[in-house]
């Protein structure tokens, strides 16, 4: 489940923006201010970034510009009103990586966004598999032996970054900034709260857990063998 970033001060367009992505199984922080949208792409990690132009206190490419001179990888679509290909060049020479001018369909907004997501090494397979799981992403599914087992957006997000990730050890922060939605709370019991239900949910041995606590860490996931 990819983690986006939109900067849009239009309350209304955001809105729908939102709404129509968190529809489609993203995880979307939402903010309103520029020095603020700046403020969270880098403190957190994001696959998408749906930057506006126009934004309070700090316009979209003073804002790419930052993010990359400080290393940010993340892609980043501009959204704006401004056409002319003198702001298209200011756009793509800040940083940007595609531009969608106002107004717009929400249909297109997704297209560019799984567009992006599918730069080169960064593809995300269809189905993931590891051991007795397989995840299918545009299914949302998660299944264990073939038996589909439900879980909560967070618990997905934690699971399709676990199986890319298998047998490597990820501390909370790097949990928190790498999968967990912005808007939900960022603290050590929520994370171990998230962890048991999820270990309920998937482990068939609860005394061998296929999510690992490694003291003074993190956790690792590691996925049992089909016997």
């Amino acid at each position: 489940m990819a983690k986006l970033l939109l900067a849009e001060d239009d309350a209304d367009l955001g809105e729908s923006i939102v709404q129509w992505l968190s529809r489609q199984n993203y995880f979307v922080d939402w903010e309103v201010d520029g020095e603020l949208a700046l403020h969270r792409l880098l403190g957190f990690q994001y696959d998408v970034v749906i930057l506006d132009w126009q934004l309070p206190r700090m316009e979209g490419p003073e804002i790419c510009r930052s993010f990359r001179s400080k290393g940010g990888k993340s892609p980043i679509l501009f959204l704006t009103d401004k056409g002319t290909l003198l702001d298209k060049e200011i756009g793509f020479e800040s940083g940007a990586d595609d531009y969608l001018p106002k107004p717009f369909a929400l249909k297109e907004l997704s297209m560019r966004i799984r567009a992006l997501l599918r730069r080169p090494g960064e593809l995300l397979q269809p189905i993931l598999n590891a051991g007795i799981f397989e995840l299918r992403v545009d299914e949302h599914k998660f299944l264990r032996r073939g038996q589909q087992i439900s879980l909560t957006p967070i618990e997905f997000a934690l699971m399709t970054f676990f199986i890319k990730n298998e047998n490597t050890v990820f501390s909370a922060e790097a949990l928190f900034d790498r999968v967990w939605p912005g808007s939900s709370e960022r603290s050590p019991d929520n994370l171990k709260s998230c962890m048991k239900r999820l270990r309920e949910k998937i482990d068939e041995d609860t005394k061998d857990s296929n999510i690992q606590s490694i003291y003074g860490v993190g956790y690792r996931f590691r996925a049992k063998e089909i016997d």
